[in-house]
Formats: structure tokens, C-alpha cells, sequence
């Protein structure tokens, strides 16, 4: 079968995300769909450490704003930013240090469920708008999705290769 060029099949696919029921995040599914050609492809290596590091991320993000909504309610004013120093450094630690653990350590993938959970909080979307429990949820749906988006592309898309340039290692270069 003749594939259409990747390139139609990812707008194809990128046209979907208009659809997106219930104020969802559609940058979700771009932020996992790129971050998966970025860590070697749809392949079901990559799938699997990008699927289970994604939703860390947004669980980690979820309890930075939980703790910083509860020291809010207690501190203020430079008590409450050294607070937020405090929760962001111990739990971004934390979570980066997951990544030790080998079936973990794809953290970039954290950083991928990270991101998409504070845009989708503080962008207000989902189907309730600023509720960080909600945000999660939305977040981890969506995020699962980009990986099939590029499962997707890369089935039933032509990826366009570069031809190889010659080495400059093998050429005899006179210094003058």
C-alpha cells in the first residue's frame, strides 16, 4: 500500500483536535505526540517509558499546586514564597528522582505530563475549569493520546529521508 506523505497524515490527524469534547486540552496530545518521535518513535519501547513517566509528571505538578494552595492558606508574604521554593525543589526532586528507577527513567516524559498539567490548570481548561483534581485527569487522557497520534503517523505516513551527506572525516583537506 502507498502511504500518504507524513505530512498529511500528521495534519490529518492534527485537524481531530478541533473536535476535542468538553474543553480537553488538544496541546496535550501534541506535547506526548512530539515528545514521542523525539525519544525514538512510536516504537513499543518508547511507548511504554513515555506513557508511564507522562502521568507522573502531572501527578507531581497536581501536588505542587495542592501544597502551594495549602500553604497559601497559612503564609504570606515571604514565608509563603520560601513555602513554594521548599514544595517545588522537594518534589520536582523527587519526582526527577524517579528516574533512577530503570522502568522511570525516561524524565523528560515527566516533564511532558508536567507541563501539560500547569497549562491545562492555568489555561482553565477541561470540563471544570480550575479544578486541579479535573486538570489531572484531562491532562493524563490527553497526553495518553499522543502517542497513538503518532502511532498513527508513522503507520500510515511516508516519512520523507534525508539522503546521507558525505563525511568531512574521510576528505583530504590540505592546511595551508
Amino acid at each position: 500500500m502507498k502511504k500518504l506523505p507524513a505530512e498529511i497524515v500528521a495534519s490529518l490527524l492534527a485537524a481531530t483536535t478541533v473536535f476535542t469534547p468538553a474543553h480537553l486540552p488538544p496541546w496535550a496530545i501534541f506535547v506526548s505526540w512530539a515528545g514521542t518521535f523525539a525519544a525514538g518513535g512510536p516504537k513499543p519501547d518508547v511507548m511504554k517509558k513515555i506513557w508511564i513517566t507522562m502521568p507522573i509528571g502531572a501527578i507531581f505538578a497536581c501536588l505542587i499546586v495542592l501544597c502551594f494552595g495549602v500553604a497559601g492558606q497559612h503564609l504570606t508574604g515571604s514565608a509563603f514564597v520560601a513555602a513554594q521554593c521548599v514544595i517545588l525543589f522537594s518534589l520536582n526532586a523527587t519526582m526527577m528522582s524517579l528516574g533512577r528507577i530503570p522502568a522511570l527513567s525516561f524524565v523528560p516524559g515527566m516533564f511532558f505530563g508536567f507541563a501539560s498539567y500547569f497549562a491545562t490548570l492555568f489555561g482553565n481548561f477541561g470540563p471544570v475549569p480550575g479544578d486541579p483534581y479535573v486538570a489531572l485527569a484531562a491532562t493524563i487522557l490527553m497526553n495518553a493520546l499522543g502517542p497513538v497520534y503518532a502511532w498513527l503517523t508513522a503507520r500510515f505516513g511516508a516519512h520523507h529521508h534525508h539522503a546521507e551527506q558525505p563525511s568531512v572525516a574521510n576528505a583530504n583537506v590540505a592546511v595551508s
